[in-house]
């Protein structure tokens, strides 16, 4: 697939605004282990903020462009050439990449 087609692809797709973990939910449902294990990765904020925000036509481009090779991904927006592994990921997000081995 050319890259204006894999782009008009990613256009269409939803992009999910908001909070993607109901904290209070997992709570009800006596599941805090996940919510647990959540925090100690660093993941919990980032999954329950609520305003972050991104553009569409730029994350489309993203997603067209990207190409993982090895680990690293990289990627082309508004002529900026990105480049970064899980590391490099993790410390961008303000996460840990400890274990990501374990899951790619």
């Amino acid at each position: 697939m050319k890259f204006a087609e894999r782009y008009e692809h990613f256009l269409q797709k939803s992009v999910v605004w908001g909070k993607v973990v109901k904290v209070s939910y997992f709570q009800e449902q006596g599941v805090g282990l996940f919510l647990e294990k959540l925090e100690a990765q660093g993941w919990l904020d980032l999954l329950t903020y609520t305003k972050r925000k991104c553009s569409v036509p730029d994350l489309a481009e993203f997603y067209g462009n990207c190409v993982v090779t090895n680990g690293v991904v990289t990627s082309t927006v508004n002529d900026h050439h990105l480049r970064f592994d899980a590391k490099k990921l993790g410390e961008l997000l303000g996460v840990s990449s400890k274990g990501f081995d374990v899951y790619v």
